[in-house]
Order: structure tokens, then C-alpha cells, then sequence
């Protein structure tokens, strides 16, 4: 999610709009209301912002500073036109890049993710479970081949690779994807999404890549070539295969009677009948 801040409401929200119509989550906050904002967001959900947009704000020296001392997301400020004295202005105070309008929300992407590359905060791609994903917009590769993913299932997976090294909630996912204050959508649509995105990569990878836990989150699993070997046996060797599959004879013994043969399991059942 991106934060982006400008006096003027048209630009803010035209901003946001070119965001969401790229399916990336983001929203405007007016720069006198921004203190007030910024303490009442939790430190959990400072971690899903992708980045500030900082344009014609008053007290951009106090706004930088304040969003340093809690969050390391880039900061990127926007100016009307490219300027010198107002670029090198941005930079002193602390910002991480400088774009000049127009400009286009990949572009956006792809600076503070390079950004972030060089904060150490995230790799300009990850291979995990049989899956490259890339942080640029592009789709992932799935097996070497590209998987085409609509973009909220596209986010959702970047988020579970970010956090591959722990669990991440449902909640967490939500606010990455739709915005931390959205409430015109409920966070269960996360659940449809990652049921898709398990479909379309189970039916790629031959396994479920994504472990989820009630109450835990979910998270990405590495398969060895051992587990997905035993996987396979046992998908082969289960007695729910269909009519066609092979039961195992298992040998049970016999026992001779006066009425014939008698089986173990029959004197099982006599004696739960007739308890003598």
C-alpha cells in the first residue's frame, strides 16, 4: 500500500486513482491531518506500506522526519516539473527519490523497489517452492514458465514470499492488498483470493505451496524432492482412488471351526455380541 500526500484533494486523489486502477492499494492523507494519522496506525500496520508520496505539503522537513523515526518504507517526493534547487531540497531532507510529473505508477514501483533493494529490505526476486516472483509488476514463473495472475492474487503471493520466514494473518494481507482503512470491502475476500492462487499453483506445481494455520496465517512451504516423492506414493497407494484402484491383499489368519473356517475379525464380533 501507498501513502500519498498533497495539499490539493484533485491531485491526491488522482494519484490514488492511477494506484487502484493498477490494482496497487493506496491512500490520500491531507498533510494536517497526517500527525494524527501517523500515531494511530500500529507499527504492524506500518509494515505494509510500500511507500510515501509526498507532494505540495507544508512542513515537508517535519512529515520526513516523523515517517523516518518509525517506518523505512522509500520516500519519494513529487514535484511539478524537474527543478534542481527543489530536487536537492528533497534530497537534503532526507528523501529517497525525486519524481517529476507526469510520470506513470510502474515507474513508481520499480523506483522504490529499487529503493528498498538497496535498504536490504526486499530482493529483486525470490525463488521459493518451485516460484520466482518478482517485485516489479511482472508475473511469476511457475516451473520456468510464467503464471498469469490477476493482480490482487499477484499481491497476495508477493506478500506470503516478504514474509516467507514467518506467518502473516489474514488481517496483514488485507491491509497490503486493499488499504489499511478500507472499509467498504470485508477482509474475508482474502480468503477467495488465496483459495484461486492455491488452485492455479496446485495445478502448476502438483502441490499446495501455501500451509495455513486457524488463528496462525498462512505461509509458504518448500517441498523437497523426498516429500513430493512421498507425496506421490501416497496419492498412488490411497483406497480412494476410484473403482479401478488395487486393494492390497493383507493376509488375515484363519482359525478352523466345527462351522468351517472362522476369522479373526468374526470372533471379534461374536464376543462384542456375546459377552461370556
Amino acid at each position: 500500500m501507498f501513502v500519498v500526500l498533497d495539499d490539493r484533494s484533485t491531485v491526491a486523489g488522482g494519484c490514488v486513482a492511477c494506484f487502484e486502477r493498477e490494482g496497487i492499494a493506496a491512500v490520500a492523507v491531507e498533510s494536517h491531518e497526517f500527525p494524527e494519522w501517523f500515531e494511530s496506525v500500529n507499527d504492524s500496520d506500518l509494515s505494509v506500506i510500500e511507500g510515501f508520496l509526498i507532494g505540495s505539503v507544508e512542513h515537508r522537513r517535519q512529515i520526513s522526519s516523523r515517517i523516518r523515526s518509525r517506518c523505512r518504507a522509500p520516500l519519494i517526493g513529487l514535484i511539478e516539473a524537474r527543478a534542481l534547487n527543489e530536487t536537492l531540497e528533497l534530497f537534503s531532507l532526507g528523501f529517497d527519490d525525486v519524481l517529476a510529473k507526469p510520470f506513470h505508477v510502474r515507474e513508481v514501483l520499480a523506483r522504490s523497489g529499487a529503493i528498498r533493494r538497496r535498504m536490504k529490505m526486499a530482493e529483486q526476486c525470490v525463488d521459493i517452492a518451485g516460484i520466482r516472483i518478482f517485485f516489479d509488476g511482472r508475473d511469476p514463473l511457475v516451473n520456468g514458465e510464467v503464471l498469469s495472475l490477476p493482480r490482487r492474487e499477484r499481491r497476495i503471493l508477493e506478500c506470503l514470499v516478504l514474509s516467507r520466514n514467518t506467518r502473516v494473518t489474514k488481517t496483514q494481507i488485507f491491509n497490503r492488498v486493499y488499504g489499511i482503512f478500507n472499509d467498504e470491502i470485508h477482509e474475508n475476500v482474502i480468503e477467495s483470493h488465496i483459495s484461486r492462487l492455491r488452485k492455479r499453483l496446485k495445478q502448476r506445481l502438483g502441490h499446495d505451496p501455501i500451509d495455513s494455520q486457524r488463528f496462525l496465517g498462512y505461509r509458504l512451504k518448500e517441498f523437497s524432492a523426498d516429500e513430493q516423492m512421498s507425496s506421490a506414493e501416497e496419492a498412488a497407494n490411497s483406497l480412494t482412488q476410484g473403482p479401478n484402484a488395487s486393494l492390497e491383499q493383507t493376509i488375515i489368519p484363519e482359525q478352523e471351526s466345527v462351522d468351517g473356517p472362522l476369522r479373526i475379525n468374526d470372533y471379534q464380533h461374536l464376543r462384542h455380541g456375546c459377552p461370556v
